[in-house]
């Protein structure tokens, strides 16, 4: 076995899934003993056998998937409970595995994979889905692009035909549950630190954070960046219409009319909701002006 096979052997033993013991599978898919296969390479020493030592690097290579995706999602975790957060991440990472140099992506499909997948949260699975969707949004508005926004003179040059970008950090979402008062209750409750998956740290005897009770109430969410913190803004719907329709690339005139399709509010108070809206944004630096360099037409409402 020359040095690139070594390589290659050892990079699938150790990416190979855990069991949901959280233990290094003993066959291999089609049957053959790992004890054998790790004994074809690595040497046994006095105190582990050759399957025991290749079990420390898959079992520690899978607590640090878990652990990168566990830290963006506390919240969800407390929701849920460990044993169910964890089994959700494994099952996530079955069917996500790493593929990137970096673990900044890994959970971003794990929203997602959850609505799929309604028997990790039972009877808190829309609640826990809009969770999973917010501390996501987080995460992407921490780090997302920042883009110049409008200046003064471009923003009183805005018109009915004026198509506009938004930052791309910020994210709109619209929710079943006022998730956002959740996730800042469980931050403010659960030490940074301790925000982990109990697989990862093999806690798990741990307490679990208090969850407050939640009734369900439609939410209209924008979550963005200023000045490098992270915020929640509640918008009133047609506020949030509005800017879920210039994200869409549509024009101003083109974004108000879908905004206000089915509101009962009157052409006044329509008025009032255009101003505002337009006035809090810009002074939020979320317009920005359009440019085939920076214009990000994507669907970012979940």
């Amino acid at each position: 076995m020359n040095l690139l096979e070594l390589q290659r052997r050892m990079a699938e033993d150790v990416r190979r899934p855990l069991t949901k013991a959280y233990e290094m599978q003993s066959v291999t898919d089609d049957g053959k003993p790992i004890a054998d296969i790790a004994a074809s390479y690595i040497s046994p020493n006095d105190r582990l056998t050759s399957f025991e030592r290749l079990e420390i690097y898959n079992r520690q290579y899978w607590f640090r998937l878990i652990t990168a995706v566990s830290e963006d999602y506390p919240t969800l975790n407390a929701v849920l409970g460990p044993k169910r957060f964890d089994a959700l991440i494994l099952a996530y990472l079955g069917e996500h595995p790493s593929i990137s140099w970096t673990l900044r992506d890994l959970g971003a499909k794990l929203p997602a994979f959850l609505a799929a997948h309604s028997e990790f949260g039972e009877r808190r699975h829309r609640l826990a889905v809009d969770v999973a969707n917010l501390e996501l949004a987080y995460v992407d508005a921490f780090d997302g692009k920042q883009l110049d926004p409008l200046t003064s003179e471009e923003a009183q040059a805005i018109g009915a035909d004026s198509c506009l970008c938004l930052q791309p950090h910020l994210r709109l979402l619209e929710l079943a549950y006022p998730v956002d008062n959740l996730v800042l209750a469980v931050k403010k409750e659960t030490p940074g630190v301790d925000i982990v998956s109990s697989a990862a740290t093999q806690r798990h005897a741990r307490d679990r954070a208090r969850i407050p009770p939640v009734k369900r109430e439609a939410v209209f969410l924008a979550v963005h960046r200023y000045d490098d913190s992270v915020y929640y803004r509640r918008l009133e719907k047609e506020a949030f219409l509005l800017l879920r329709g210039l994200r869409s690339g549509a024009s101003v005139a083109a974004a108000a009319s879908q905004a206000f399709a089915k509101s009962t509010l009157t052409p006044d108070a329509q008025a009032s909701v255009l101003q505002e809206s337009f006035a809090h944004a810009s002074q939020l630096g979320w317009i920005c002006p359009p440019s085939e360099a920076n214009v990000e037409v994507t669907a970012l409402v979940m």
